[in-house]
């Protein structure tokens, strides 16, 4: 059998394959793109309900297309943003192939290229983009073991209350994802305890303009590398219920207990660090650090943005971090379910292909990876900060898409 030939074959249509099929299009490269599911899949069935976009909707976006059915300061759900992708692929004419798995790609022995091995048929491709996101391989912390008597799901399987067993619940994990669900439970009627580790927890809005126009106009969001120490860092960040500002104190004023990292389990009884405090007040320091950096920008430009000195007074240290939880019988709590917001591990065992550093992560430079012909993208800090997000993975894909197209140009050169 004739195997299917392609110049450069995407993988995965999300926001990322979506993004690379408008610029390779952009540079008049023929290419496909393959997506074992459906345009935007994650968006679809790995989010809970009620969920909406972090950012507002004039942000998160690509520059081609507005949200027809949000507006611009609004928060787009988990299924308009799917539609918009769906939309958006559309638009462009975008050459989706859907349904369809890739189960392998090795390198050519003897002529450039790859063998790509699909769920439908096989595929030679000059260049190959793992678009797959980082999104790829939930994360249990090997904490609980399966046979206690506890549900236990990761947060991409949480779908609304009514999903777990009738009790109180433990979320682990202070991330957009772990403070929303948290949240959501406790406003459920449920008795929610909240573990709570390092993070940073900017303010929504600030003197009118929401974050993400805060961190655009500060040059954060084109930071190229993470601060010291903060490569890991989750970001409590909120769309729901219009937006507003996480604050662990407010979640505390709901009646949510607040516990530090969770470290162990023994016998039913799980047990936290002695961080609570700690994590809570390093979180105020980067909520204060971002008010005090946009004041200086509005003095420093002359700016007509209102004050708001109200947004620098933090309340009382919440209970919890004053005399802290340190360990939890979970029958004795009434806990029935842990829900773990702990995150994704990435999961490319279908590229067999020199392009991993020792610790088997993606060895790349701004997507470009170690393995002629391979790249990466909609990976955190790919090139910048914002890499991840759906307007940094647009302009990802274009930096891609050129040196995709400057490497072809090469390949037509004759002396």
């Amino acid at each position: 059998m004739t195997n299917e030939q392609i110049e450069v074959l995407v993988v995965g249509a999300g926001q990322a394959g979506v993004a690379m099929s408008e610029h390779l299009s952009d540079n008049g490269v023929p290419h496909l793109v393959l997506e074992r599911d459906r345009i935007a899949e994650r968006w679809r069935t790995m989010r809970w309900d009620s969920l909406v976009a972090n950012g507002p909707a004039w942000h998160d976006r690509f520059p081609g297309m507005e949200f027809q059915d949000v507006a611009g300061d609004e928060f787009a759900t988990k299924d308009q943003v799917a539609g918009y992708f769906e939309a958006y692929a559309e638009k462009i004419n975008a050459p989706i192939r859907t349904g369809v798995e890739v189960t392998s790609v090795t390198r050519h022995e003897g002529r450039p290229g790859f063998r790509v091995e699909t769920s439908d048929g096989v595929i030679d491709a000059r260049y190959v983009v793992a678009a797959t996101g980082p999104f790829q391989r939930p994360v249990i912390p090997p904490i609980v073991p399966e046979s206690a008597d506890v549900v236990q799901i990761h947060s991409s399987d949480y779908r609304n209350p009514a999903q777990l067993p009738e009790g109180n619940v433990l979320v682990v994990g202070a991330g957009s994802s772990g403070v929303q669900i948290a949240d959501e439970l406790q406003r459920s009627g449920r008795q929610v305890h909240l573990s709570v580790g390092p993070h940073d927890r900017p303010p929504r809005s600030y003197r009118g303009r929401d974050f993400c126009w805060w961190l655009g106009v500060l040059n954060l969001w084109d930071l190229e590398t993470p601060p010291a120490g903060a490569e890991h860092v989750t970001i409590a960040v909120s769309g729901a219920r219009g937006g507003h500002t996480v604050d662990f104190r407010a979640l505390a004023g709901i009646g949510i207990q607040l516990v530090g990292l969770t470290d162990a389990y023994d016998d039913g009884v799980l047990t936290f660090r002695d961080d609570l405090a700690a994590n809570i007040t390093a979180g105020d320091a980067n909520y204060l650090a971002l008010l005090q950096a946009a004041d200086a920008y509005v003095e420093r430009n002359g700016l007509d943005l209102p004050e708001e000195p109200q947004a620098h007074i933090l309340g009382p240290d919440p209970e919890a971090a004053l005399d802290p939880l340190l360990a939890v019988d979970l029958a004795e709590a009434g806990i029935t379910s842990i829900v773990w917001a702990t995150g994704f591990a990435l999961d490319y065992g279908w590229l067999q292909v020199d392009a991993f550093d020792e610790t088997g992560r993606p060895a790349h430079r701004r997507g470009v990876s170690s393995e002629p012909g391979v790249y990466f993208l909609g990976l955190p800090w790919l090139s910048r900060r914002g890499s991840s997000f759906i307007w940094g993975v647009w302009h990802d894909a274009k930096h891609i898409a050129g040196h995709i197209a400057t490497q072809r140009s090469y390949l037509t050169y004759d002396s």
